[in-house]
């Protein structure tokens, strides 16, 4: 027996790189017709993306996904002064100073708080550690992305509940259905009978042919048979059946079988003959619509 896996899921991972940058990674996904990644990077983390594609699809079938990436270094930036911004910065309080009369010299506080003479130090790109951090965050990711698969497969297994417990109501109204059926015809003849009484008055439906009255039972009969329409859904909930216990990568069929489930049971509404036939037939709909609604969230 296969697992059943739901497209909704989460993950989180969270720890530290070799140079001490924290770092978390938050995976989530939703419903989706075909596989989808959304990824959000840091600046300077752009390489990370072709790689992370390539292993979410070898684990993912659908689904929306989105991954994001968060980076923190505790160390704050080393701060340098700029050589040519102070020099131009000094000379320039300095002849304004002497053009005061009384005014003090320029302090070196002062100077320092001018824009441009203070800068954050940007450290010279070290591609081989650089390199080393990107297989870090990898490996993190591909940790998210098996807790996600995880999750999916523990939504799976509450989805098998559900579709089993929808798929049992089902045959059970299709049972019923074809219980009702079974009487359409007696009263088809009942009821055209009680019509011709009341068009031709008492005893008028004695001047109408027994033969002619059979052919026209046997008329309505042909239009209101289900048997064909009961059976189909039989065979859809026991292919249900199957997928469900196929398991992995049943979401597809499933939609397209649950297309075959609202047809038969529109069907049979339409060719009702009776109140009975149609309420069980309203109440097939109504259970088909919760087994679409779940089945849309099957990977």
């Amino acid at each position: 027996m296969g697992t059943l896996m739901s497209m909704t899921g989460f993950a989180r991972e969270s720890g530290a790189l070799a140079d001490g940058t924290a770092f978390v990674w938050e995976v989530r996904s939703v419903n989706g017709r075909g596989l989808d990644l959304r990824l959000r990077l840091p600046n300077g983390q752009d390489a990370l993306e072709a790689p992370l594609r390539e292993a979410l699809g070898r684990r993912l079938r659908r689904g929306n996904v989105s991954a994001t990436l968060t980076l923190k270094r505790e160390e704050k930036p080393r701060l340098a002064v700029d050589p040519a911004a102070l020099e131009q910065a000094l000379t320039l309080a300095l002849e304004l100073a002497n053009r005061i009369r009384g005014s003090m010299p320029p302090r070196a506080e002062a100077l320092l708080a001018l824009p441009g003479v203070l800068r954050a130090e940007v450290p010279e790109v070290d591609e081989a550690q650089e390199a080393g951090k990107r297989a870090e965050l990898a490996a993190a990711f591909a940790r998210a992305l098996e807790g996600l698969v995880a999750a999916r497969g523990a939504e799976g297994a509450k989805l098998h509940a559900i579709l089993s417990g929808l798929l049992d109501e089902i045959a059970a109204l299709r049972e019923a259905a074809a219980t009702e059926a079974v009487g359409q015809p007696a009263a088809q003849r009942a009821r055209m009978l009680e019509q011709l009484a009341a068009l031709l008055g008492e005893g008028g439906t004695a001047r109408v042919p027994e033969e002619r009255l059979a052919q026209e039972v046997a008329l309505l009969a042909q239009r209101s048979d289900v048997r064909e329409e009961l059976d189909r859904l039989a065979a859809h909930v026991e292919a249900a059946r199957a997928l469900l216990a196929a398991g992995e990568g049943a979401g597809r069929k499933l939609d397209f079988l649950t297309q075959e489930f609202v047809r038969e049971a529109n069907t049979l509404c339409s060719k009702s003959a009776s109140v009975a036939l149609t309420r069980i037939g309203l109440d097939l709909k109504a259970a088909i619509e919760r087994l679409r609604e779940q089945a849309a969230n099957v990977e």
